[in-house]
């Protein structure tokens, strides 16, 4: 099989190095500046420094080219970057399946991934999401993880992980597109709260509140919009949740350690080097739970630091402060 990862950041280029030993593997970069950077040191010295490139992966930062032999793409882009790139996919004429694994939401439109995809290219080749409990460093290094491929066609979704599982990196099909986005999207979000809590010396005990009433909003929203409920439980849900919220690998909460010891959002993502989608997810997601209603208050809370009207103490402050009411509401 054949398999064009389109983008090349930290993800998609670990993703690319687990999936070389047994199938073919292009890595395609929008950057030629950075597909050349790539082929001449053979690692990814950006984003994903330390893990030399086999013979066997193509670099490419030529389209037409990358997907010339593709059965299957893997669109790791950040939210903000999908609707771009199925724009010049669907230019290509391209009909090649496509699995995506950012998480988020596009900025100005609240619309998870899947929704783009159906407005961008209503008549799109068979889709997926990718997503669950995962650092790069770790695809990487082959260490176990496991992830859940969501369709709408569920026997597409059997396919891909199928083709896309290996001993150590086990893949569960599911038809929830909605909850599997949802949950990888509003988990940045509170590890960002994670980071900020644990910042201010707030102690473990805060954490754990922080995580555990995270995912009570994060179900919310997502029964809201047509989720299962069991997917929030699962591994794109709880699982993710607990991994961003807890491992120090985690982009968003570095990103709230970093609000939390008083650096400026900019300064702080600039320090980063990497993308964190929660820093505009949150954005979306506090937006649209005032337009349906939804009671987030972690999600508020971080949405009104990022956008600096509340100090990240005053608003953990607020967040304790808030009128007591029964746990399950």
């Amino acid at each position: 099989m054949s398999i064009c990862v389109l983008g090349a950041g930290a993800w998609g280029t670990a993703l690319a190095l687990r999936l070389v030993g047994h199938v073919d593997v292009v890595l395609w970069s929008r950057s030629l500046d950075h597909a050349n950077s790539m082929e001449q040191a053979r690692e990814n010295k950006r984003y994903l420094p330390g893990h030399v490139f086999p013979d066997s992966l193509a670099i490419s930062a030529d389209l037409d080219s990358a997907l010339s032999k593709a059965e299957l793409l893997i669109a790791a882009v950040p939210s903000n970057g999908f609707r771009a790139l199925i724009l010049a996919l669907r230019q290509a004429g391209v009909t090649i399946p496509i699995v995506w694994l950012c998480k988020g939401m596009e900025s100005g439109s609240q619309k998870l991934p899947h929704a783009v995809l159906a407005e961008t290219w209503p008549q799109h080749p068979p889709a997926a999401v990718l997503s669950g409990p995962s650092f790069a460093h770790e695809i990487v290094c082959g260490l176990p993880a496991a992830l859940t491929v969501a369709s709408a066609d569920a026997e597409f979704a059997r396919r891909v992980a199928w083709r896309l599982h290996d001993p150590k990196l086990r893949l569960y099909a599911s038809t929830d597109v909605i909850g599997v986005e949802l949950g990888g999207a509003v988990k940045n979000v509170i590890a960002i709260a994670a980071g900020i809590s644990d910042g201010l010396g707030f102690g473990l005990n805060a954490r754990a509140a922080l995580v555990t009433r995270g995912l009570a909003e994060m179900t919310r929203l997502g029964l809201k919009l047509g989720g299962k409920p069991e997917t929030f439980m699962g591994l794109s849900g709880m699982g993710d949740l607990i991994l961003t919220c807890t491992g120090d690998l985690s982009r968003n909460r570095q990103l709230g350690l970093r609000l939390a010891g008083g650096e400026s959002l900019e300064d702080a993502l600039r320090a980063l080097g990497h993308v964190a989608e929660g820093a505009t997810t949150a954005l979306e997601v506090d937006r649209l739970a005032h337009e349906l209603h939804v009671d987030m208050p972690i999600t508020q809370a971080v949405a009104q630091v990022l956008n600096q009207q509340i100090p990240p103490r005053e608003a953990v402050a607020a967040l304790l402060a808030r009128d007591l009411k029964d746990e399950i509401d």
